[in-house]
């Protein structure tokens, strides 16, 4: 039911991808997919990627890392919802839009099964855009 939930936004939004994040939002992401007959791309570490990827960098509360998706993934334009487990800090999320915006996506919007609220973590979304932010569960 969770993956209902959390393809409902986008049913008649014409995606044609859902990207999940390494590595807890490929579960989401892929079930998404499945549930809105698109298909599923992977936002991951740094150096996991097997073809040419490009990259950025975020912060964590004890340092930075580096996520990176295929440089070919998506065709520029293509309709994109962006899903994972947990919506903390935003900095992973926040890193995967980047990518996301360089390959010149359209984001309908960027889902989450829960979401720290009290992190703040939507704040490194609403400082760049106005797309939608979905959590079915929030604390």
């Amino acid at each position: 039911e969770s993956m209902k939930a959390l393809a409902a936004p986008y049913r008649d939004a014409g995606i044609e991808a859902v990207v999940g994040i390494d590595a807890r939002g490929f579960i989401f992401a892929t079930g998404v997919a499945l549930e809105l007959g698109a298909g599923f791309v992977p936002v991951r570490k740094a150096g996991k990627l097997p073809y040419q990827t490009i990259e950025a960098d975020y912060d964590l509360e004890y340092g930075s890392s580096r996520v990176a998706i295929h440089k070919d993934a998506l065709r520029p334009g293509a309709k994109i919802a962006l899903v994972d487990d947990l919506l903390a800090t935003g900095g992973t999320s926040a890193a995967a839009v980047s990518l996301l915006e360089t390959l010149d996506a359209e984001i309908v919007g960027i889902s989450f099964l829960i979401e720290l609220g009290f992190l703040n973590g939507r704040d490194k979304f609403s400082k760049r855009s106005n797309r939608p932010i979905h959590a079915l569960i929030t604390y």
